[in-house]
């Protein structure tokens, strides 16, 4: 595909709005879809010109775009990505990349003969803190990596209400339905490796809907995923404990540690052999910001400040304008999006059958 000085994008699915109201060089908000209309009446009043759709399919059919980007329930997330990329459009689509293996390999076969870009918008892996560690990795700062934790806490039950797709796809199926923002990190530290064996056990069902129901999700429930290398992989997922919101990462090397709690990685710390003079003492993630903040943050960090998500959804927008204008591989293409999605759904079957170990699926293969 020719690079594209300037990139006319569609989005689908206004709800989170985040997207809507960034400015980036090389790119023009062309058109804005929602099956709410007061939704979409509210959106387009803010950027006048912009084309005005509730239908996603006449959008990509009609519309002049470069490229979609896709923030609707997720069981519309593998449907339009596939129907975009047929349509020879670039798509930059939310998390998880489906939410069975059956439709995963349909858009990684989509993604096969496509030719446009697909990206996956994990936007946890563009967190400041956790792009600092990823680039400490890249430079061999804490060894071999061979152990990652990844906990995502986050009350629903009030929003499950209010957005009720969430009912079924979020805490209606028992196991880690919604793995990627931490599993996304984790394999960002372990470079080459893949996800290829997990287990998958829960702390039983304690809460019920507004409804009264039972939800089909246990309250917590806890992934163990075993890499290609040997390495282990600690995955919870919690959307119904009363407790305030928190993601929580650890990482261990041969020549290094970190760990942090908060959404925006504020107390994180860190213990490198190489810096530590000998002793064994944290330090904090900042003191090490400036040698290890990479180009991307850098040359967006101030513009990104008052986006959404800690500034990440600005700087990964960036990355994936970034890819098309110079004809550069996706960031997070449909391999490494599949590497964070598939272990999610077979966790699923892995607890229905008792926690015992299941085999993930390489996209690669298929």
């Amino acid at each position: 595909m020719a690079v594209l000085e300037s990139i006319n994008l569609g989005i689908v699915g206004l709800r989170r709005g985040a997207f809507a109201g960034l400015r980036l060089d090389g790119l023009r908000l062309h058109a804005l879809c929602d099956a709410d209309p007061a939704r979409l009446d509210k959106a387009v009043a803010q950027h006048p010109g912009v084309e005005r759709w509730t239908d996603f399919n006449e959008m990509i059919e009609r519309s002049k775009l470069d490229a979609v980007l896709i923030a609707t329930p997720m069981p519309l997330h593998a449907p339009q990505s596939i129907a975009a990329l047929n349509r020879g459009l670039h798509v930059m689509s939310e998390v998880p990349g489906g939410v069975s293996i059956e439709e995963c390999r349909d858009l990684v076969l989509a993604c096969r003969s496509a030719r446009g870009l697909y990206m996956m918008m994990e936007n946890m892996n563009y967190f400041r803190h956790v792009q600092i560690v990823t680039e400490m990795v890249k430079r061999g700062m804490f060894g071999q990596t061979y152990y990652a934790q990844g906990e995502y806490l986050h009350e629903l039950k009030s929003l499950i209400v209010k957005t009720p797709w969430r009912r079924k796809w979020a805490v209606g199926v028992n196991g880690i339905t919604y793995g990627t923002h931490s599993l996304g990190p984790a394999l960002a530290w372990m470079p080459g490796d893949r996800v290829e064996s997990v287990s998958c056990a829960g702390s039983g069902h304690r809460h019920a809907d507004h409804e009264g129901r039972a939800y089909e999700i246990e309250s917590t429930c806890v992934m163990l995923a075993k890499t290609t290398r040997g390495s282990l992989i600690k995955i919870r997922q919690d959307f119904l404990s009363d407790r305030p919101s928190c993601h929580k990462f650890v990482l261990q090397g041969t020549d290094g540690a970190f760990e942090t709690s908060g959404i925006d990685g504020a107390t994180s710390k860190v213990w490198l052999r190489g810096r530590s003079g000998g002793k064994m003492e944290w330090r904090t993630l900042d003191e090490m910001a400036d040698e290890f903040l990479p180009d991307l943050w850098r040359r967006h960090g101030p513009t990104a400040a008052g986006a959404g998500h800690g500034g990440s959804d600005f700087i990964q927008l960036a990355d994936f304008v970034d890819a098309i204008r110079q004809n550069k591989p996706s960031p997070i293409g449909i391999d490494a999006a599949m590497d964070m999605t598939l272990p999610g759904l077979v966790s699923q079957r892995s607890i229905a059958c008792g926690g015992i170990w299941l085999s993930v699926p390489d996209s690669r293969l298929w």
